[in-house]
């Protein structure tokens, strides 16, 4: 069973750190100095659980009155499974639930399909962000 759970404790983020550092760093070879930022301290974070064990994880911080929804990764293992739409919905309930009203994002370019059946536009020309490209994305969410 799939469960997402908005960070409280030192073990969740732990939890979500490492699966972070599996697909960015392990995987994608993105340096651990340019995963884990000065950011990660005064962020929200999400893991989702398979069975107790961290198989996904995401980042959400705000950006003047926009929420930046960052570091949405899955384990390989769990790819495919509807993994990191669970990730991204809990990250946008989250939102929802403060007021936000707008969400950017910066996609791998190799994921622009998944952030677009999730209704994000792409609002910019490819850029590479730690040697990968990406672009960034926007969308719109109702406030509750």
């Amino acid at each position: 069973m799939l469960q997402i759970v908005h960070v409280t404790t030192e073990q969740q983020k732990e939890d979500a750190m490492s699966v972070r550092k599996q697909v960015f760093v392990a995987e994608q070879q993105v340096p651990v100095e340019e995963e884990i930022d000065q950011y990660d301290p005064s962020s929200d974070h999400f893991v989702l659980y398979d069975q107790n064990h961290p198989i996904g994880a995401g980042r959400f911080r705000m950006i003047e009155e926009t929420g930046k929804v960052e570091r949405i990764c899955v384990l390989s293992s769990h790819r495919g499974s509807g993994a990191g739409v669970l990730i991204m919905q809990g990250i946008e309930e989250f939102a929802e639930k403060k007021g936000i009203g707008r969400l950017k994002l910066n996609a791998q370019s190799h994921a622009l399909l998944f952030y677009e059946k999730l209704g994000y536009h792409i609002t910019s020309d490819e850029f590479l962000d730690a040697g990968i490209p990406h672009k960034s994305m926007e969308k719109n969410i109702k406030q509750t």
